[in-house]
This record gives C-alpha cells, sequence and structure tokens, in this order.
C-alpha cells in the first residue's frame, strides 16, 4: 500500500476499509467473546493479517479490547492480558503504523466507560500469511480485513517470463479473457485459499476463530465480478497510455494483477474440502465504490467528485505494482485517464463492491 500520510497514501484512502470493519464489527465481537468464554486464556494472542499502515487496525483492535473489558468486569481472579501481533508484509509501512499506535495508546481510545481496558502488548510482524507465522498452537483468534482477495503470485499459466501473452491487454478477468486464463486465476485462488487455511488451523489453538473479510464477486458468473469492472478500467487506461506512447504495449500485455473475487460458493467449497475448520457464518454484502459515498440508491449526485475519490483508493493499493512493472512517471497520467473513465461509469449507474465477511472455528 502506498506509504506515508500524504493525500495519496493508503493512510489517507482507506475509508471503505474502515466502513467495512465498523459493518463487520458484530463478528468481529462474537468470535472474541466465544473464544475468550470457551477457552479463558491468560493470555490471549490476537493477530490482525495483512494490517497495513492506516487507522483499520487500530479500530481493530479497539472493538477487540472493549469485548474483552465487558467480559472480564465482573471475572475474579487474574485479568486476562492481551498480546496483538499486526502483520503485513516488510515493504509494509511499519513507521506509520507504530507512530498511530502511539497515539492510540496516549489518546485514552480504549478506555472503556465503567471499567478498565485489560493489559495489552503490541507487536509487529513482518512476513507473508502465506507462510508460517507462528508456532503450532500458540494463537486464538486471526482476523484479516480486505486482504485476501489479494493472490500469493499472478497465476502461474501467465507468467509474464513466457513469451507468448495469455491475457492480452488486460491485466485482471474481462470479457475478452480466454477459459484458460480464467482457469488459472481461479487455480491460484484455490490454491492460495487452501494453503492460508492449512497454515492458520496449524498456529491456532483448538477452538480458536478466524474472521476473514475480503472482496468477492455476487454471481457465479466469472465474468460478471465486480472487480472485473473496476480492474477492467485500469486496463483501459493503461490502454489509452500505449496509444499515446506513454506505455510499452509489451509492457501493458505482460502485467497482470495478482487478485482473484471468489463467489460465496467458491469460499464455502475450498472450506468444506479442507475439512479443518467449520463456519459459523458468512455473508455478502456491497459497498459503493466512492468510499466516501454512503448512499443506498442508484444515483450518483457528484461522478466527477467520486471519481476522484476512487481514483485515489485505488492509486493508493496500485501504487507499488504500477510503479514495479511500470515506472512511476505514469502514475499521473495513468490516474487522471482512470478517473475519467471512472466518471463516465458513475454517470451510468451507481457501482459497487461485493465484499465476503466470514467466521471460522479451528475443528
Amino acid at each position: 500500500m502506498a506509504e506515508g500520510e500524504g493525500e495519496w497514501s493508503y493512510s489517507k484512502n482507506s475509508r471503505r476499509q474502515e466502513i467495512v470493519i465498523r459493518e463487520t464489527k458484530p463478528i468481529i465481537e462474537n468470535a472474541t467473546k466465544e473464544v475468550y468464554t470457551a477457552l479463558l486464556p491468560k493470555t490471549m494472542i490476537i493477530v490482525d493479517l495483512g494490517c497495513s499502515a492506516g487507522p483499520n487496525t487500530l479500530l481493530f483492535m479497539s472493538n477487540v479490547i472493549g469485548v474483552i473489558a465487558d467480559q472480564c468486569k465482573s471475572s475474579e481472579g487474574d485479568p486476562v492480558e492481551l498480546q496483538f501481533f499486526l502483520n503485513d508484509l516488510p515493504g509494509n509501512d511499519f513507521n506509520e503504523l507504530f507512530r498511530a499506535i502511539q497515539k492510540f495508546e496516549t489518546s485514552g481510545t480504549m478506555d472503556q466507560p465503567g471499567h478498565v481496558p485489560p493489559l495489552h502488548y503490541i507487536s509487529g510482524l513482518p512476513g507473508s500469511y502465506y507462510n508460517r507465522l507462528f508456532p503450532r498452537q500458540s494463537v486464538h483468534l486471526f482476523h484479516s480485513s480486505y486482504c485476501l482477495h489479494w493472490r500469493s503470485q499472478v497465476p502461474e499459466g501467465l507468467d509474464t517470463s513466457k513469451e507468448a501473452y495469455l491475457n492480452k491487454d488486460n491485466v485482471y478477468i474481462t470479457n475478452t479473457t480466454t477459459p484458460f486464463a480464467v482457469k488459472q486465476f481461479q487455480e491460484q485462488f484455490h490454491k492460495d485459499f487452501s494453503l492460508f487455511l492449512e497454515l492458520r488451523h496449524e498456529e491456532l489453538v483448538y477452538g480458536g476463530k478466524m474472521v476473514l473479510v475480503f472482496l468477492g464477486r455476487k454471481n457465479e458468473d466469472v465474468y460478471s465480478g465486480e472487480l472485473n469492472q473496476l480492474y477492467g478500467l485500469v486496463a483501459r487506461s493503461l490502454q489509452s497510455l500505449v496509444l499515446k506512447g506513454l506505455v510499452e504495449k509489451e509492457k501493458l500485455e505482460s502485467f497482470n494483477l495478482p487478485v482473484y473475487g471468489p463467489s460465496v460458493a467458491e469460499v464455502k467449497e475450498v472450506v468444506m474440502q479442507s475439512k479443518i475448520f467449520s463456519m459459523d457464518e458468512i455473508k455478502l454484502f456491497e459497498a459503493n465504490w466512492d468510499p466516501f459515498d454512503d448512499s443506498e440508491g442508484v444515483d450518483v449526485l457528484d461522478s466527477a467528485c467520486s471519481s476522484m475519490n476512487v481514483a485515489k483508493c485505488i492509486r493508493s493499493v496500485l501504487k507499488s505494482l504500477i510503479i514495479c512493472h511500470f515506472g512511476e512517471t505514469i502514475l499521473d497520467p495513468l490516474f487522471v485517464e482512470f478517473a475519467s473513465l471512472v466518471a463516465k461509469q458513475l454517470e451510468e449507474q451507481q457501482t459497487k463492491l461485493a465484499v465476503i465477511a466470514m467466521s471460522l472455528k479451528k475443528i
């Protein structure tokens, strides 16, 4: 994610993710309460996977601390202590995250009316959640929000080292993507999500839980996904820069995003095949493209303003991938073009993303 605290940073452009955490607060609270009351740990280990560097991790921690404080207010004996681990890739802006934590600790945000919050400790943990991160049977609660639609890599069959690029002019799945390329995206999701479940099963205590929230799609038709539409506009923006001579055609043809938005049925299938988790809850809800548009209607009041909000959000998410493949000089013209295309899209209809939220228990 884009580092720092500036206009284009992830920290300043992660309101949609904040809203999702607030909407999934009941799932987080239920999982926290159930794990605590069932296991009564003296030290409860809680992990936020893919924490990034914005304020949303702090919101998650505050929710958990509030639940535990409420559970402990009438209990006798030694109070529980909480150990939070905040995980993301080594390139994450952990400096910004630690500064935010310091403000969080001194602001009184965690103070709960009527009782003192439990003692808690916070550590950063660089590393990919597609690897083992913790000793076996050591974690009580995993949380991950807006992360698991990211794959561990671009699907192997679309490897950019090949001479024949199999998803030309696209960066994700569109109506011109071949069935073979679609299958590669689907198989990468199945492989990654299965691995993720196996790794977390090793690390969770028995009875431990996970709350996972990520982008998906409403329909079974893989070509109709909500991410398809959004990243289709990114591809069209890059195509425009190719025509203007700002991007080499081969560079575009060899670029694919390591993402996949699964359907609820696909997610359930992987969980059931794993036979290592029970699914307590799974639901799908929708979120407007514009993170600052909380309306539920079909009309967008200011498509120009909304398109800029969307462009800032997507730029903060894709910045490092774009720079790595195309170089930094195309960022401004790319997202000017992208904002223009988004504005035209929003003039036609209010466009939404599909969000999958689920709670799993280790068995």
